[in-house]
């Protein structure tokens, strides 16, 4: 296995492993409401919009998982993918700069957000040029 095969294998764990936290989160959402933030209970709407919203980022990890098969070919659905994710992420940051900070979770998950996931995309758009035979130095914008 050369170098260009073994790095795509790892971008694939990598993005594998990375998914299980929105499928989980969105997961637990789904099925629990709002038990994974300890918050007390909601209104039936709060309610209805927090599993909702549970069910858009376990939709975002699915997404992200049937990114790994083929994972040099899938620029645009990886560079979407990010686009969404990091507007959450500034939108979860703008909260903690209006309210201050939240729980540790929304930390972590505000790291996923806007570290992480562009990591993951500069990662992948690496990957394909070297898999379309370009120098990773030189991508495309």
């Amino acid at each position: 296995m050369d170098a260009v095969e073994r790095e795509r294998r790892y971008l694939q764990r990598a993005v594998a492993i990375a998914g299980c936290v929105p499928v989980a989160a969105g997961l637990f959402g789904v099925i629990f409401g709002a038990a994974l933030t300890g918050d007390g209970p909601l209104s039936v709407t709060g309610d209805s919009h927090y599993r909702y919203l549970s069910g858009l980022l376990l939709g975002l990890g699915l997404v992200g998982w049937s990114c790994v098969p083929g994972i040099e070919t899938k620029t645009g659905r990886i560079r979407l993918l990010t686009f969404v994710v990091v507007v959450g992420g500034l939108a979860r940051l703008a909260g903690l700069a209006l309210y201050g900070l939240p729980a540790l979770t929304m930390i972590l998950a505000l790291g996923m957000e806007l570290i992480v996931t562009p990591t993951l995309c500069l990662w992948q758009a690496r990957v394909a040029a070297q898999h379309r035979g370009e120098r990773p130095d030189r991508l495309p914008t």
